[in-house]
């Protein structure tokens, strides 16, 4: 068999030190740019319908399974263990909307959810609009989304994806009689807006290959044939479409990763023409929110670098007309905004804390939510109404489960709602400390990093410890409670979230400086992070391990290249390695989009510095830590050949005898699982992967 220089199984399965892992077939590839040449031996692998793809994928399934074969009743057993904390007849906090309290619940022994409603008071008759667990069983991945309530109540449109690979089909149906419309629209984001005529939808098409949202149509119920409304042809922005919260207006949203451009439309004229809010501006960044007679608009402008709040009147949109509302800071992030008829709700980050700020429209008030450590998270959650003053919001933090706190912004008295049960009799958050400290990187910047862990561990450098990091495209990795997480720290793990720079943390700036030609401050941070844990005894070199998926994998890629001889163990999840060939190649989903992220390949010295990082092209024979690298067959923003020609290149090139597995689901996309219970059982095989590296088995 070609496929493979060396692979095979003794008779017995029980000697597992004599399989040799599978190593795949060099067919050398040149690549050519700017006079450069790259050799890839492994380019053929980025075809899902070869079979020896798929042979080659399946032979390092059976590999990893094998090995960790000793590990399957422990993966067992830590299943059962995080299932149990988990109440499975769980019930969400029911909010109301148009007349009607919407509920999302589980039901024991089930993995998805089933969507509810109550006409006017809880107190009335349960309507059922779906039970996902009846529309997954003839599917092996399955996920619904972009769920949306027609304004007479009457219908309901919906997305479904059964691959992974986050391509929707939106249906609907009605509600009532649960007969599905004949309608069919393939090859969507899922999510649609209803106009308020309740016969006509507004949806956004993707791309066949790229998978790049950019089309706007409009459907009308039981009609064939459907209309354009809008096509993005720049290939580096994408499209999305959705209903203001006002309902006043259908909104197109063009975004980039540096500039954003709207579209307006009157929902009560849903075959009028779309008008342009404000035409793109390169660097000009903003998002509009619709309340009575104005639009509010968080933006960039004037180089507003963490962002400022104004408006202007709905009537008269141009940019000069644009009034402050409130003033930019140096030292705060402003995330988001809620309005309310009499209150202003504005989502700050500062010094890398949540903050909440509770503002009278009237300036007659103008506070703070009180939080009291510096590892919680707290963001605004579902506020569809205007005329109140009650505020929902979320609050946890790395000891504290998740609570649903309702806030009366006038009296100021807060009720919660509902607290995050953890189950199985254990749990004590008392019994857990958190704390954040700061490392010192290469060039003189100060690193926070967010630690929980049992008490009682002492800084002895036998600690074992998991570091978790992302760090790309402003994404910032708040310190939460997770209950999954404990079968870790129960068993003498510490658990550190590195907020290096790339990640918003510590403002906009702090993204500025993890991206494009500094990106290279992302893998320095993470490293002085993990050299100055060791420094203070909280692990050592034998116990560190690091973990991060997607972006983060490819932090994970560039730290072993760096620096292998300060990790143990690594999981890398979904991890996108292969960056100057993908970048390169703008028929691959998301690549023309994240040129402002990474920078464009076609120009030479974005192509020199992305080279002199990208972990597939710098792997060079020398040890490398123990790792794990999962992938999804269907997945759409990290295509599976990329960790797969990694791991090959690695066995290729890698001089030491630690472990290597690749563990591809053959029916997810980048999510993983879809099923709750199901993903568990992908977290019970990391954890057993790391705590047998640390010779625990129970």
């Amino acid at each position: 068999m070609r496929l493979f220089l060396d692979y095979f199984f003794l008779k017995t399965m029980t000697e597992t030190s004599s399989i040799l892992p599978p190593y795949a077939k060099q067919e050398p590839q040149v690549l050519k740019k700017h006079g450069d040449i790259r050799v890839d031996n492994y380019f053929w692998m980025n075809d899902r319908k070869d079979p020896e793809v798929i042979e080659y994928l399946k032979a390092e399934n059976s590999y990893c399974d094998t090995h960790m074969a000793h590990t399957k009743g422990f993966q067992k057993d830590l299943f059962e263990e995080m299932k149990a904390r988990i109440k499975e007849d769980d019930t969400s906090v029911p909010y109301k909307y148009n007349g009607y309290w919407y509920i999302t619940k589980f039901e024991k022994g089930k993995d998805y959810p089933i969507y509810t409603r109550k006409k006017d008071t809880l107190d009335n008759p349960e309507e059922l609009l779906f039970d996902c667990n009846e529309m997954a069983k003839d599917h092996s991945y399955f996920k619904l989304a972009g769920i949306s309530i027609s304004p007479d109540n009457n219908l309901v449109a919906f997305g479904i994806d059964t691959t992974g690979r986050r391509k929707y089909t939106i249906r609907v149906k009605n509600i009532k009689t649960h007969k599905l419309w004949s309608d069919k629209i393939e090859n969507t984001t899922g999510s649609s807006s209803w106009a308020n005529d309740n016969k006509t939808l507004f949806y956004t098409k993707k791309d066949d290959v790229t998978l790049r949202a950019y089309q706007v149509y409009s459907h009308k119920l039981g009609q064939k044939s459907n209309a354009l409304i809008f096509q993005e042809d720049d290939d580096t922005f994408g499209v999305a479409v959705y209903k203001s919260k006002s309902r006043k207006y259908i909104i197109i949203a063009c975004y980039s990763t540096l500039t954003n451009e709207y579209h307006i439309l009157n929902a009560d004229e849903p075959d009028g023409k779309f008008e342009l809010f404000q035409q793109r501006i390169r660097g000009l960044e903003y998002s509009i929110a619709h309340y009575d007679n104005y639009f509010y608009i968080l933006t960039n402008k004037d180089k507003a670098t963490n962002f400022k709040l104004m408006r202007c009147l709905e009537v008269d949109r141009a940019i000069e007309k644009w009034e402050e509302v409130l003033e930019h800071r140096e030292d705060v992030l402003i995330e988001n905004i809620d309005i309310f008829q009499d209150y202003l709700v504005v989502s700050e980050r500062k010094n890398g804390l949540n903050e909440l700020r509770i503002k009278r429209k009237d300036d007659s008030e103008d506070y703070y939510l009180p939080f009291d450590n510096e590892t919680y998270t707290a963001f605004t959650t579902t506020n569809v109404d205007f005329n109140t003053e009650v505020l929902r919001f979320t609050y946890n933090s790395l000891t504290t489960p998740t609570s649903v706190i309702e806030f009366n912004m006038r009296t100021k008295t807060k009720t919660v709602l509902k607290e995050q049960e953890v189950l199985g009799g254990n749990f004590n958050k008392d019994n857990y400390v958190s704390e954040r400290i700061w490392a010192t990187a290469d060039d003189g910047t100060k690193v926070p990093m967010s630690l929980v862990y049992k008490k009682g561990i002492k800084k002895n450098g036998n600690n074992p410890l998991l570091q978790y990091a992302y760090g790309s495209y402003g994404a910032t990795v708040d310190p939460s409670f997770s209950t999954i997480r404990l079968s870790l720290l129960d068993r003498g793990f510490i658990y550190v979230i590195a907020h290096v720079r790339g990640g918003e943390y510590l403002g906009r700036q702090w993204y500025q400086n993890g991206k494009l030609l500094k990106k290279k401050n992302t893998f320095n941070d993470f490293i002085a992070c993990s050299r100055h844990l060791i420094t203070e005894g909280y692990t050592s070199s034998k116990h560190l391990y690091a973990m991060g998926g997607s972006a983060g994998g490819l932090l994970m890629g560039a730290i072993v290249n760096e620096a292998p001889e300060l990790y143990n163990g690594v999981i890398a999840a979904v991890p996108f390695v292969d960056v100057v060939t993908t970048m390169l190649d703008d028929s691959i989903p998301l690549t023309t989009g994240e040129y402002d992220e990474w920078g464009n390949p076609n120009d030479k010295s974005y192509y020199e510095y992305i080279k002199s990082y990208s972990p597939y092209d710098n792997i060079v024979p020398k040890a490398y830590p123990n790792m794990l690298i999962t992938t999804g067959l269907h997945d759409s923003q990290v295509q599976y050949w990329e960790p797969a020609k990694w791991v090959a290149k690695l066995r290729e090139l890698k001089t030491d005898s630690n472990t290597l597995f690749l563990k591809t689901n053959m029916d997810a996309g980048h999510g993983g699982a879809s099923g709750r219970f199901e993903s568990l059982k992908e977290d019970a095989e990391e954890f057993a992967f790391l705590l047998d590296l640390e010779g625990i088995s129970n």
